[in-house]
């Protein structure tokens, strides 16, 4: 389980890195706490931050069941797809909400197949 702890690892640390990627944000264009909204473009620097936390509560389970129930390897080469997306994902926004597309795909189909795999190869197991 060494590979997906380290790509885990990664997904949390580039969190934290959007986090405060966030807060500076929330100080360059003047929105202070606990404001959510005000200025444009620290609303997507915001909507980058949840859309992630949205997404991690999805990727970290499913990775380690996939990893679990189908394989280790597969499921840390579809983590870092996953944490590349979020890079690509965050790039388009920022730069135009328009731009998200590519990225918001490269996250979500990693974590569709991580979950649904996780769970076909728990309900397969049980039945062997």
């Amino acid at each position: 389980m060494t590979l997906v702890a380290i790509v885990a690892s990664l997904a949390l640390i580039e969190y934290v890195v959007i986090l405060m990627l966030t807060g500076q944000a929330r100080g360059r264009f003047g929105v202070p706490a606990p404001a959510t909204t005000g200025n444009p473009s620290f609303e997507r620097y915001f909507r980058v931050q949840q859309n992630t936390i949205e997404q991690l509560v999805i990727f970290l389970p499913a990775l380690y069941l996939f990893a679990v129930f189908v394989s280790e390897s597969i499921a840390a080469a579809l983590g870092l797809v996953f944490v590349v997306g979020r890079v690509v994902y965050a790039r388009g926004y920022i730069e135009d909400p328009a731009k998200r597309g590519p990225g918001f795909l490269l996250t979500f189909v990693p974590n569709l197949i991580l979950l649904l795999g996780g769970l076909i190869g728990a309900i397969l197991g049980r039945l062997s």
